[in-house]
């Protein structure tokens, strides 16, 4: 669904004027419903790809067709919520909600929140894929968390099926990536006081190199190398 945002000046503001990248609004879901719904009619279909450093949806080629067995799969933050695929048939649909709900605890007292995880998953796959900088993703982190509490909570009991896609290994991968990038953070920047926490926190953790892990591994979404092409 990444692919099917509006161009990055029709992006809806939030209250405070800034850009909200996490409403149903964000997307173009009219051009996502009649790609959607050519797709299961059988049809050749030319997808889009959004450019996250321009802004703009380009295309590339990258044509899909899907045959008589296959299966589509459509991922995004608005996946639960029908009015994003309205035009497609209820019955059709089976909802998975993946979340990544991280196990470990530093003592007996102490859990490690899930939210420090999934911003270090964030902040690095944006800096790879996205071009952004740690500091940048760090400042966004409020407005996703307000999108998750508006856009993915009310719907999650909609799922037919939930699993955790945490990893006991991924803070530990995580941290060769993150810690650079965190500390690139200036003092005099707001971001600063955000990424010295994560960085202690990133201390309680022995660095393991991404060659030790499996190029099948979820967490390579986020690392790179993955063996599927995707």
């Amino acid at each position: 669904m990444d692919n099917y945002f509006v161009e990055r000046e029709d992006t809806p503001r939030d209250e405070d004027g800034n850009p909200d990248y996490e409403c149903l609004e964000a997307i173009d879901i009219d051009l996502f419903n009649r790609n959607m719904t050519d797709l299961l009619a059988g049809k050749a279909v030319d997808m889009p790809i959004f450019n996250f450093k321009t802004g703009k949806k380009e295309y590339k080629g990258n044509v899909l067709q899907l045959g008589p067995d296959d299966v589509l799969v459509i991922e995004g933050i608005h996946g639960l919520d029908d009015r994003l695929s309205h035009s497609l048939p209820k019955e059709s649909k089976f909802k998975i909600y993946i979340s990544a709900l991280t196990q470990l605890n530093i003592d007996e007292h102490n859990r490690i929140p899930t939210t420090d995880g999934r911003l270090l998953r964030r902040i690095v796959r944006d800096a790879r894929t996205r071009g952004t900088l740690a500091r940048d993703t760090i400042a966004m982190w409020p407005s996703v968390r307000r999108g998750e509490e508006a856009h993915i909570f009310p719907y999650q009991e909609e799922a037919d099926v939930m699993f955790n896609s945490a990893l006991i290994y991924e803070l530990a991968v995580l941290k060769v990536y993150a810690q650079p990038l965190l500390l690139g953070i200036r003092r005099e920047e707001p971001e600063y006081q955000e990424a010295k926490r994560l960085l202690k926190f990133l201390d309680y953790f022995v660095s393991i190199p991404s060659e030790n892990i499996p190029l099948n591994s979820l967490l390579r979404e986020f690392v790179g190398g993955s063996c599927y092409q995707v």
